[in-house]
């Protein structure tokens, strides 16, 4: 993770999950079909957490394009 995050000048920590204990509670870890190959992966999501703790903002099934700035108008409101 560290040369991910030194890669991209990341100026925070990153976590990983190798249980798959936190995809599991927010959900991400599902089912998914490609090709007619059912396996288990990550729903690409992101959740926008107050300082509090609380989920503020929840983007479903994220695609790249454009998702930078949904997320930077998010913030702002």
């Amino acid at each position: 993770m560290q040369k991910f995050r030194d890669k991209y000048k990341l100026n925070f920590p990153l976590a990983s999950d190798t249980t798959h204990s936190m995809l599991e509670k927010y959900g991400v870890w599902q089912e998914k079909n490609l090709y007619g190959q059912k396996s288990m992966g990550i729903v690409r999501t992101t959740f926008i957490i107050d300082p509090a703790g609380k989920i503020r903002n929840i983007f479903p099934k994220v695609k790249v394009e454009g998702h930078s700035r949904e997320i930077l108008d998010a913030l702002k409101s």
